[in-house]
């Protein structure tokens, strides 16, 4: 029962490679959902995985089997494996709740900031321009989405420039593409393997507004262009936006620029053998969990009396 739960905490260390696999072999938007739900899929299941181990931990004591009603011992591997796997799932799972508060409340605080400073500023539909020495542009989400701009990023760029600009950004709010960064750090903080997936995710993002806006304009040059030249005036500046508000300036701005110039379309069968590594990865740590929760209730069932061995 101990090795069937050992895999959902294994697998995520695959899902770094994997994800910049899929985002050289796939389209963008799909990239951008296969790799996300992968990456919240392994994230949920190792949270489970920590969680039965330390259940299984818990029931060992003599307080907790007795609240739990068990009139026979536990059977399951030996102590000296199962009781340090309990506390070193305790460990995990506050670490991974610390860190996810302090990261939401720090998100937060960030978005109520941004959200009053597109208020103060002069708007025009979802257009937001916001008054500051600082280049910056941003899709802000909400009720209404905002796209912010600051006057200092107004001013690199020419008039067809910015609006490739503004069509990147409305490609963000119209994708509802803010959810795929938030899910991303949500499952970071869930297993320290999924960190890396981030800045997949994010370029995944990225690329997908890059398509659509290109879409849009007409012209993928002009939105590569844009791009960077918008990035490399944002470059020495630090920026305060949320860090699910997507933006134009972020990722490896040159791999975009260069995606957009060739084209960017990978072989309509390239991505088909990746596709199904994340969807095996998935759905093997799934089933480990589940198994695994299945076999510690049949455990507990028969330590209660329930049922037979």
């Amino acid at each position: 029962m101990t090795a069937l739960l050992l895999l959902p905490l294994l697998l995520p260390f695959a899902l770094p490679a994997l994800a910049r696999r899929a985002l050289d072999r796939l389209a963008p938007v799909a990239a951008l959902w296969a790799v996300t739900a992968c990456a919240v899929v392994l994230a949920g299941c190792s949270l489970g995985a920590l969680g039965v181990l330390l259940l299984t931990g818990l029931l060992k004591l003599p307080l907790f089997a007795a609240l739990g009603e068990l009139i026979h011992p536990l059977r399951t591997a030996s102590d000296l494996v199962v009781l340090p796997a309990a506390a070193v799932s305790v460990g995990a799972l506050a670490v991974c709740a610390s860190t996810l508060a302090r990261s939401v409340l720090r998100q937060a605080r960030a978005f109520r900031v941004a959200r009053t400073e597109a208020g103060r500023g002069p708007a025009a539909g979802d257009l937001c321009v916001v008054d500051s020495v600082r280049p910056d542009a941003y899709a802000l989400p909400g009720r209404p989405h905002r796209i912010v701009v600051t006057t200092a990023m107004l001013r690199c760029l020419d008039g067809p420039e910015r609006e490739a600009l503004f069509a990147h950004e409305r490609a963000h709010n119209e994708g509802g593409h803010h959810y795929f960064p938030a899910a991303a750090e949500l499952a970071a903080h869930c297993h320290p393997a999924l960190r890396a997936v981030r800045e997949s995710i994010r370029l995944a993002a990225e690329r997908a507004a890059d398509e659509a806006a290109a879409a849009r304009v007409g012209d993928r040059r002009l939105i590569a262009r844009a791009i960077a030249r918008a990035a490399l005036a944002a470059q020495d500046d630090h920026s305060e936006r949320p860090a699910f508000a997507a933006a134009a300036t972020a990722g490896p701005v040159p791999q975009r620029v260069r995606a957009l110039l060739t084209g960017g379309r990978a072989p309509r069968r390239a991505g088909r053998p990746i596709a199904a590594l994340l969807l095996v990865c998935a759905a093997v740590s799934c089933v480990a969990s589940v198994a695994g929760l299945a076999d510690v209730h049949h455990r507990v069932e028969v330590a209660q009396g329930d049922q037979s061995p």
